[in-house]
């Protein structure tokens, strides 16, 4: 800390004897202080990016969720486009590439007696059903511009809301100037890999339930990057509920994101690759309240875990990533902390993470991206059960906890056990087969309840 600011702390004990007030005023400090590093950090990346040239590639960023697009090659001769995918065009003045996603849920809960009494006193029921989790169309495309320049839309059905919403929309262009991108509009923050990865990517059907408070969407500016030589990447977020207000993902009137990280190992051929990030995320919840709530990782159910609603004036985020990716294998894990400020209720900290590993029996290997976000990327499907082949096979295993107490705050815990058979018929088509045992501590009791899930995913992206 600066003399400026030790400076402001003594004058605040000398002019402000009350307690309470110093306390804020040393937060709104750690919160000023907070801001100036996220500034002090995308200036050292501006700085050090600058020693770098970027390499072209025949692909591009497709919004910032770990798809591509295609930079069109054409042929001098026949003036014809050779390399774009069958659902990318090339038109005058950009590509266009739609496509398309759907997903469908089936559950089934077997509860011990206890589970059931838990489920009374919450008022909530556990039924047996599928439901269709989202339908989603997307429209993309690379302005033929000598700068990188591309546009993306979404708009998507939720199941559960039985609403359309716009997801990922906006614009993404190309800084080499700095080494990196800068998306504008409506993304994902950027805390989490998991949380960044497109929903149709990652080995597990859900999400861990400690990322449910991270909002999975935000109207803002993100910038990202990577250098290769040190193998550091990035992305530093400002987002505000200016155009989302109302809408049931805005939870926040704004938020700071920043993730960065390092890879210790990253063979490229043999797409071996080590993963180690950071993530810290501040932000202001909406009119001073917030409830922290999660599913038991099964879309279809209720929000077993609730702390029902609770003052909080500011929230600070912050959590590690660490995955190491063999190529055929993945293992890794996330852990997070949720720290709620509030001078009416008192300060409330909320914990949970995974740890995970996933193997693929076929011999597909899961690419990672460094070019939009740093993730690991869509299992390449070598041959479809259309073509003779028997798709791609993989086993997933994963632990998962969060725990919703502290204090007054009694929303329960949560733990769940989770082995998972995932079928990509297709590079289009894929079904997943899972199983979890999980246990409830809420209400003093400790129930048990056995989840039966079967997924279908259609994919076009």
């Amino acid at each position: 800390m600066n003399t400026s600011f030790s400076t402001r702390e003594s004058e605040v004990f000398v002019c402000r004897p009350s307690e309470i007030k110093v306390v804020e005023l040393k937060k709104q400090i750690l919160m000023k202080h907070l801001q100036d590093r996220f500034i002090a950090i995308a200036v050292l990346m501006m700085l050090s990016s600058q020693l770098f040239a970027q390499v072209p590639q025949d692909k591009v960023p497709d919004g910032t969720e770990g798809e591509l697009l295609t930079v069109p090659a054409v042929d001098s001769t026949t003036g014809k486009t050779t390399n774009l995918e069958k659902n990318e065009v090339n038109a005058k003045f950009s590509t266009f590439k739609i496509g398309m996603g759907y997903i469908g849920d089936y559950a089934a809960y077997v509860m011990d007696d206890d589970f059931k009494k838990q489920m009374d006193s919450a008022k909530l029921e556990m039924k047996d059903m599928y439901k269709t989790r989202d339908f989603r169309v997307l429209g993309s495309g690379k302005f033929n511009t000598k700068r990188e320049f591309s546009w993306k839309f979404a708009f998507m059905y939720d199941g559960v809301t039985e609403e359309w919403l716009v997801r990922e929309t906006g614009l993404l262009i190309g800084v080499p100037e700095i080494y990196g991108r800068i998306f504008i509009g409506r993304t994902k923050e950027g805390f989490s890999m998991i949380k960044v990865m497109n929903g149709h990517s990652p080995w597990g059907a859900e999400r861990q339930m400690a990322l449910d408070a991270i909002p999975i969407l935000a109207d803002g500016i993100k910038y990202y990057g990577y250098l290769p030589k040190p193998r550091i990447f990035w992305n530093l977020g400002y987002y505000n509920d200016f155009l989302s207000e109302g809408q049931g993902f805005s939870t926040f009137e704004w938020q700071y994101v920043a993730r960065i990280g390092y890879l210790p190992i990253f063979h490229e051929n043999d797409r071996k690759v080590l993963h180690v990030a950071i993530n810290l995320r501040q932000g202001k919840p909406l009119n001073d309240k917030f409830t922290m709530k999660s599913r038991p990782e099964s879309n279809p159910a209720p929000f077993i875990i609730n702390t029902g609603s609770f003052n909080a004036t500011n929230c600070l985020s912050y959590g590690g990533e660490i995955y190491y990716s063999g190529g055929r294998w993945v293992t890794g894990s996330e852990v997070i902390v949720h720290k709620f400020t509030s001078s009416v209720s008192g300060d409330k900290q909320f914990t949970g993470g995974a740890i995970e590993i996933a193997y693929l029996f076929t011999g597909a290997k899961r690419p990672y991206n460094t070019q939009s976000g740093n993730v690991l990327g869509f299992v390449p499907v070598q041959k479809s059960v259309f073509k003779g082949g028997w798709g791609e096979w993989e086993l997933m295993l994963r632990y998962s906890n969060l725990d919703l107490t502290d204090g007054s705050l009694n929303g329960g815990s949560f733990w769940r056990f989770t082995p998972q058979v995932n079928w990509y018929a297709s590079k289009v088509i894929r079904m997943e087969f899972i199983y979890g045992y999980g246990v409830l501590d809420r209400y003093n009791l400790k129930g048990a309840v056995q989840i039966y899930q079967a997924r279908l995913q259609l994919s076009i992206l």
